[in-house]
C-alpha cells in the first residue's frame, strides 16, 4: 500500500473548521520563512526559503506550543501515515479500542488530530507524566490521554449491536451522505459535538457580537457592483464630474 510522509501534508480540514479561522491565517501562523525576495522588484524572482517539514502534535498548528515544538532544526525521525480517502471519525463518536491495556473498552472521542490520523478517547489509553519538575520541586504527576491511530487502534461502535464495526460512506434516497455500519446496515449519524469550534458549541445557538463579528445583515448586503470602468471613472460618475477633454497621447518605451 502506498504511504507518504505526513510532514508534507497540509493542516486537516477538521482542524481548520474547529479553529473557525481563515485557512490563510493558519498557514501564516505555523509556517517558518527564513528568507524571501522582496516584492515589487521585477529583477527579483518570487523565491523564498522556508521550513518544509513540521512535527504535527496534539497542539493546534496556530498555537505558541506548536511553534515551540517546531523550533528545533535537527532532523527528526520521519513518521509515515497510511493515506485515508474519506475521514470517518468525528468528535463525539463512540469507538472501541483495539490495542493496548484498554483493548475492548469503549469510549467517546474527545479530540481529532487529522494531520496524524489520531483520535483521543476520553479517559482511555492514558499514561502518567510528570509536569513542572526542576531541582527544587519534584513535579506533579498527571494522567494524560495518549492518541490512537484510526487505522489500527480504534473502530466505530455499531449503535444497534453495540460492537465494533467497519463503516463506509453511502448515500440515502434523498442524496444525503451518511456513514453506514457494514455489519447491520445501520446509519451512524455524525454527532453534534463534531460541529463545536473554539467560538461555539452549536452554530444555531451562536450569538453574534457586533464588536467581533460581521453581522448577517451586513454580510448579506451587496456593497460592490462590478462595472466596466476604471477606479477614476467610477469616482467621477458617483460625484457627478464630467470630463470632455481628450487625453494627450503617451508613449511607453
Amino acid at each position: 500500500m502506498r504511504i507518504y510522509n505526513f510532514l508534507s501534508k497540509k493542516v486537516g480540514e477538521l482542524t481548520i473548521k474547529y479553529s473557525n479561522l481563515p485557512e490563510s491565517y493558519i498557514k501564516r501562523s505555523y509556517e517558518q520563512v527564513y528568507w524571501k525576495n522582496p516584492k515589487g522588484y521585477p529583477q527579483y524572482p518570487a523565491a523564498q526559503i522556508a521550513r518544509k517539514n513540521y512535527r504535527f502534535t496534539t497542539n493546534r498548528p496556530w498555537t505558541m506550543q506548536f511553534g515551540r515544538q517546531n523550533e528545533r532544526t535537527t532532523q527528526r525521525k520521519k513518521v509515515f501515515l497510511e493515506p485515508i480517502g474519506e475521514w470517518m471519525y468525528f468528535k463525539g463518536d463512540r469507538v472501541e479500542i483495539l490495542v493496548g491495556r484498554d483493548k475492548g473498552k469503549q469510549g467517546i472521542v474527545s479530540q481529532v488530530i487529522q494531520e496524524r490520523n489520531w483520535v483521543i478517547v476520553e479517559g482511555l489509553n492514558t499514561h502518567l507524566r510528570v509536569v513542572g519538575k526542576d531541582k527544587s520541586f519534584p513535579g506533579i504527576t498527571v494522567q494524560s490521554e495518549a492518541p490512537l491511530l484510526v487505522t489500527t487502534g480504534v473502530k466505530l461502535v455499531d449503535p444497534e449491536t453495540l460492537k465494533a464495526t467497519d463503516v463506509e460512506w453511502r448515500y440515502t434516497e434523498e442524496g444525503e451522505k451518511v456513514r453506514v455500519s457494514t455489519n447491520s446496515g445501520r446509519i451512524i449519524p455524525i454527532p453534534k459535538a463534531a460541529q463545536e469550534t473554539v467560538d461555539y458549541k452549536s452554530r444555531e445557538l451562536y450569538m453574534e457580537n457586533p464588536d467581533k463579528d460581521t453581522t448577517a445583515a451586513v454580510a448579506n448586503k451587496i456593497t460592490f457592483a462590478p462595472k466596466l470602468q476604471t477606479f477614476e471613472m467610477d469616482i467621477m460618475e458617483s460625484m457627478g464630474i464630467k470630463e470632455d477633454r481628450t487625453p494627450a497621447t503617451t508613449y511607453w518605451y
